[in-house]
């Protein structure tokens, strides 16, 4: 059975990391679900690279926190924070790419 993650997390969400980097939080409702996900492997670096048209150089960390019941990406940004051409500055849009994920629980 398929398992929305926008059914199973309070908090889906995207930030500056600094004005070179982005951050993706998953935040989960249950540990259940959180240990599940995290168990299987499902936040792992080819499923961002994909999402984001990144190449794994490009990442800089996948984290999971257990007493937030969180995982979080972050990722290098293709262009500084305000620099010119750049359309979020404060990275607060690129979650996106995450609520139509779907898993196998």
């Amino acid at each position: 059975m398929k398992t929305r993650l926008t059914d199973i997390a309070s908090v889906i969400r995207s930030k500056n990391s600094g004005p070179y980097e982005l951050t993706l939080d998953i935040l989960f409702n249950e540990q259940a679900d959180f240990e599940k996900i995290r168990q299987a492997g499902y936040i792992n670096e080819e499923l961002i690279c994909k999402l984001y048209s990144v190449t794994p150089d490009k990442i800089v960390s996948i984290v999971a926190f257990p007493p937030a019941k969180a995982i979080k990406a972050t990722i290098k940004r293709p262009l500084c924070s305000g620099g010119l051409g750049e359309t979020d500055v404060y990275g607060a849009q690129q979650h996106a790419p995450l609520l139509d994920l779907e898993f196998e629980m």
